[in-house]
Formats: structure tokens, C-alpha cells, sequence
């Protein structure tokens, strides 16, 4: 991103950038009315939004789009800031930056949710945050929608439709190139395959050792993930991953 001469028409290579003392003292000045201090914070925290959007650039948004995006986000920090509060500046602004992102990003989905829809979900999201500082853990769908006075059906479906597509090949973990994805991650509850097929796939295991045996019986005839693996037999995911590969491999060459 720093390599990036301009974007927005701004030049990134002459960003300045402000220190905790100099963002507080402007913060104070703009708490006070000082509207020279507010475009000063604005510019000396420029460098900031950029690290942010870093973030996003694997989506195919347009940085220019998501800088301004940013900018908004920066510019509700400096707003809101409470600098009587013991917190540092970017410690409040870059949650509030990545938020205003994130809200772009959803509104200007591919796939159109309505409005009515995204306000239910925006209203679920502000009530799972509240009761959750009440209770001090997650909140349930039911107390959600109890929260809202809104039928659960509706809570369900909007939360869902504002959840971002992602690949079953996108990774989660890698260990020495040993990477997991998404898909690994999937059981498989249908329990209506042929029982010719699962045959010839025991007969094809023969020969594996019994550790790789068991791992691909739980895998593959009763359907549970490489984390429940994991669990049952008491070895890492990744060694899991490792193993589950390599004995397919040489089913594959047996084959």
C-alpha cells in the first residue's frame, strides 16, 4: 500500500505523521472548537487509514472507495473521541475505521439485501453487543429477538443475509505448509451413500496403518470434522490434516 504513490489524489509518501502528545493536544484544541486542529488530526492520521485498508485489498473494492470510506470512519473517531479516557487515539479509531468499512462493504454487496432487512440486522447486532456487557457472554437468538420484540425467524434470517460469502478454499491455518482449509472444516452428514462404495474404499485402506485407518472412517463414514478428529483421537488438527492427506494420496496411487 506505502508503494502506492497517490490515491484519492493524495500523495501517501508525504503523510505525516502525528505523535500520542501532538494527537492529544489537537484533540483537546478540537474538543475546543478549533477547527484548523480537527483538518490537522485529519491529515496526521491519514497513515492510519491506510494501514487499515490494507485489510480489504484482497476484496477487488476500488482503494480510492475504501480510503474515503476510512476517512468517514477517522473523522467519527475524532468526533467522538473522549479524551478524558485513558486510551490511545488509534486504539478508538481503528475499530471505528474498520466499522465504517465493513457497513460499505455490506451495503455495496453483490447480492442486494433490502433495506428493512439491514436495519433488523444493524438493530440485532446493537442489541447482542448490549446484552452481552450485561451478562458478560454471548446472547442467545431468543434473547436477541426478546431484546428486539422482534420474532426470532427474523432475527435468523437477517444476521444470515448479511454474512459475507466466503471460499471453501480460503485458509485458516497452515503449519509448515501443511495448510487447512475452510472445506477441511466440513462433515459430511449424509449417510445414504452406497454401501458398495464404502467397500471399496475399506478395501483400499488395507494396507494404511491403524492410526490412518480410524482417521478416515471418522472423516469420511461418520462425518465428523478435522477439529472432531482431532478431539477423538488426541492429536493436533494440522497432524489431523497431515495424515488424512497423506493416506489419501497413496489410496490414490493404489487406486
Amino acid at each position: 500500500m506505502y508503494n502506492k504513490v497517490e490515491i484519492c489524489g493524495v500523495n501517501t509518501s508525504t503523510l505525516k505523521v502525528l505523535s500520542e502528545r501532538e494527537k492529544m493536544a489537537l484533540l483537546k484544541r478540537t474538543k475546543e472548537g478549533d477547527k484548523q486542529a480537527r483538518e490537522e488530526l485529519v491529515n496526521g492520521n491519514l497513515r492510519l487509514v491506510l494501514s487499515v485498508i490494507q485489510r480489504f485489498t484482497q476484496r477487488g473494492e476500488n482503494l480510492d472507495d475504501l480510503f474515503q470510506v476510512g476517512c468517514i470512519g477517522l473523522i467519527k473517531s475524532i468526533d467522538n473521541f473522549d479524551i478524558s479516557q485513558n486510551v490511545r487515539f488509534s486504539t478508538y479509531a481503528v475499530p471505528m475505521i474498520i466499522g465504517e468499512i465493513r457497513r460499505y462493504l455490506r451495503d455495496n454487496n453483490a447480492i442486494r439485501i433490502s433495506r428493512s432487512m439491514r436495519d433488523t440486522a444493524y438493530k440485532a447486532m446493537q442489541a447482542k453487543e448490549l446484552l452481552t456487557n450485561q451478562m458478560n457472554r454471548e446472547p442467545t437468538i431468543e434473547e436477541i429477538a426478546a431484546q428486539m420484540d422482534a420474532p426470532k425467524e427474523d432475527v435468523v434470517l437477517a444476521l444470515e443475509a448479511i454474512v459475507e460469502p466466503v471460499s471453501l478454499y480460503e485458509p485458516i491455518y497452515s503449519d509448515g505448509g501443511d495448510t487447512i482449509y475452510i472445506m477441511d472444516q466440513i462433515g459430511d452428514g449424509d449417510d445414504d451413500n452406497s454401501w458398495l462404495d464404502e467397500l471399496a474404499l475399506k478395501e483400499a485402506i488395507r494396507n494404511l496403518n491403524e492410526r490412518e485407518k480410524r482417521i478416515l472412517n471418522l472423516r469420511f463414514f461418520k462425518g465428523m470434522t478435522q477439529i472432531e478428529v482431532s478431539a477423538e483421537i488426541g492429536i493436533s488438527q494440522a497432524q489431523v490434516s497431515r495424515l488424512e492427506k497423506g493416506a489419501l494420496d497413496r489410496i490414490k496411487k493404489q487406486l
